[in-house]
């Protein structure tokens, strides 16, 4: 199995360059802040709107299929499997509660010996249900039905938005972004060139610390080890030498990395200068801009969990 294909996390697509590739970096890094934080204290409609904008603006942007399908798939099934889970578990403790309204039926009882007691019935004021649907022992309520919407939408949204951001953005023009949004923290003596500098080292090791993983595995599949009759004594040491040998080789990457930018005369910002990508603001950057504030306008109108 090739992980760099199959897991494709934190890696950027360089062809086909779609039009998701040219929109400016700031934008699509306030769009993704956008997408994270919009969530929190939404309404169902709110949340689950933005996840069927993540799956749009995957389809809208031609992306191809094999790029995106396993991960979005594992993530809807996560998702579809925790809503049928946290749907039909109950949604609180065993405690008795005093209605505060008047219970559907009132047992009248007579004084007199020869009048049987009465029931009247009293009609729901309202079309309001507690318990959306019911089958013998599966209740389904709507507080249970809300925290399930919740919990799978939130963690399709928290875990896809990044990867579709890093798919699109190259880590060059993420630290670029960065570096000039917080470029005015410079006066106070902020180091932001480091950071961002180590933001991007960073985002180009997560593909060799997968290539390195992926070399041990098949450095294993190749020795045809029968796991079954290695025991659990063994089978950990076994595990424990592998895991040895993944942080060597990326202490090796790490310090071949630190050498190539000693000998291209990087030290320090002082010394060096650390030239990023030109942004500049197209006309599709600035309608976007306005699309995204009119998109917290209609959270903050709509979208409250009230």
């Amino acid at each position: 199995m090739d992980i760099l294909r199959s897991l494709p996390i934190g890696l950027y697509l360089e062809q086909p360059i779609t039009w998701l590739h040219r929109i400016d970096p700031r934008i699509k890094l306030f769009g993704l802040l956008t997408i994270l934080l919009s969530p929190i204290q939404a309404n169902e409609p709110w949340r689950i709107a933005i996840a069927v904008l993540l799956i749009l603006l995957t389809l809208a942007s031609r992306i191809p299929l094999r790029v995106w399908k396993q991960q979005m798939g594992i993530l809807l099934l996560l998702g579809l499997m925790t809503l049928a889970i946290a749907t039909v578990s109950p949604d609180g403790t065993n405690a008795t509660i005093q209605p505060r309204r008047p219970i559907p039926e009132i047992e009248v009882t007579s004084t007199s010996p020869t009048v049987s007691p009465l029931t009247i019935n009293l009609p729901q004021p309202n079309s309001y249900r507690y318990v959306v649907w019911k089958a013998g022992n599966i209740t389904v309520t709507r507080r249970s039905r809300e925290l399930g919407v919740r919990v799978c939408t939130l963690i399709f949204t928290y875990l896809y938005a990044p990867t579709l951001f890093l798919l699109v953005t190259a880590p060059e023009e993420i630290t670029a972004a960065i570096a000039a949004i917080f470029a005015p923290l410079k006066f106070l003596k902020i180091p932001v060139v480091e950071i961002v500098l180590t933001l991007t080292l960073a985002l180009r090791f997560v593909p060799l610390v997968l290539e390195e993983v992926q070399n041990l595995a098949r450095a294993m599949r190749t020795r045809s080890i029968n796991w079954k009759k290695l025991g659990f004594k063994r089978t950990t040491q076994i595990w424990l030498i592998l895991a040895e040998r993944l942080i060597d080789n990326l202490f090796i990457r790490a310090e071949q990395t630190a050498s190539a930018m000693q000998v291209r005369g990087f030290t320090s910002p002082n010394t060096h200068l650390v030239v990023w990508n030109p942004l500049r603001f197209f006309p599709r950057d600035i309608v976007l801009l306005m699309l995204i504030m009119a998109m917290w306008g209609v959270r903050i109108w709509l979208g409250n969990d009230i």
